[in-house]
């Protein structure tokens, strides 16, 4: 059983959703600190509905609707993202907003280490994910409908602005290297050169693979999208490589020939390949930005985890990762110069 209403949300999946007939049943998928998601299933199809937590939330986060129209936009265009099924924005029906989308059926990868599969398969499933997130930065957004998806200007420094909003919205604790990183920061924002659909979290677990290819299948967890600066999206997905293996993406002292993960250079250097780049700029300022930006994630996490809002019971394990990763944060921004 679900926390949702059963009757109530079978009346608008038969009302909106091609192809939807009953009976139906409804699963909650375990983990994720941030939108609820569930599983729905039927005698001939399976959905997957994201909606909003319950109860209070922060401006502008969990944007379910912004989810929908991103995917909406994209499905067409090729990209490999979930069919999407259609939009509600009553909360009368369940409690918040939600959007159904066409269950994948694949592999997900959780840990980027890759651990039983052999080289060449490693560096395949690697060549990839790049291959994906090289493919997003050169969709033509304008064309898909999404030119009003971001604001214009520089990405990093709305996105600085935003996530120290959010961090203070939500904090709890007084961190000195946060407060250092909130005055570094805005002062160092690199030049933006392009601008690109922008996933947010762009990370191994969050794709789907074909069941015995090293394909995606589809791109999952648009809740951060927008228009805005590819190096972000693209220095996030690095930063597994200064990351030891923790089970999770970190992949720091696993990559070579021996292992088949390919060296941070290669990854780079493929990317650049896709996407008619010279190169990249030094990343050590694009480290301690994305290290920023996911301490402020957690923050809101430990807020809702204080107020009883948190939808995981990984949640407080999570928390427990804030002043490690203000610390690393404070570690990049110290060697590019803070």
């Amino acid at each position: 059983m679900s926390d949702l209403d059963h009757a109530r949300l079978g009346d608008w999946l038969a009302a909106h959703v091609a192809g939807f007939a009953p009976p139906f049943t409804v699963e909650k998928f375990p983990g994720g600190q941030s939108n609820p998601t569930y599983r729905v299933d039927t005698t001939s199809l399976s959905y997957v509905l994201r909606r909003k937590p319950f109860g209070p939330i922060l401006p502008s986060a969990h944007a379910v609707e912004r989810e929908h129209r991103l995917i909406a936009a994209l499905h067409p265009t090729g990209f490999p993202v979930a069919r999407p099924y259609g939009l509600c924005e009553d909360s009368a029906v369940i409690g918040a907003p939600f959007y159904v989308m066409e269950m994948v059926e694949g592999r997900t990868l959780w840990d980027g280490s890759l651990p039983g599969m052999p080289p060449a398969d490693r560096t395949a499933h690697y060549e990839a994910i790049v291959d994906t997130l090289a493919a997003l930065h050169t969709v033509d957004y304008a064309a898909a409908g999404l030119g009003d998806y971001g604001k214009p200007g520089n990405y990093f420094e709305r996105q600085v602005a935003r996530w120290t909003k959010q961090y203070r919205a939500s904090q709890t604790d007084d961190l000195p290297e946060m407060e250092a990183l909130i005055e570094w920061l805005p002062r160092t924002v690199p030049e933006q050169t392009r601008t690109a659909i922008v996933h947010g979290d762009f990370r191994i677990d969050n794709m789907i693979f074909a069941p015995a290819a090293p394909r995606i299948l589809a791109v999952l967890d648009w809740e951060l999208s927008t228009l805005g600066d590819p190096l972000a999206d693209f220095s996030y997905f690095l930063m597994s490589w200064v990351t030891d293996p923790e089970g999770r993406s970190g992949v720091k002292g696993l990559t070579g020939p021996d292992t088949g993960i390919p060296t941070l250079e290669q990854v780079v250097a493929r990317y650049c390949a896709a996407t008619g780049r010279d190169g990249v700029p030094d990343l050590d300022w694009y480290f301690a930005y994305n290290l920023f930006r996911l301490a402020g994630i957690v923050q809101g996490i430990k807020k809702r985890l204080i107020d009883g809002n948190a939808s995981s019971t990984q949640a407080a394990q999570t928390v427990e990762r804030l002043p490690g990763l203000v610390a690393s944060a404070w570690h990049f921004a110290r060697a590019a110069g803070a």
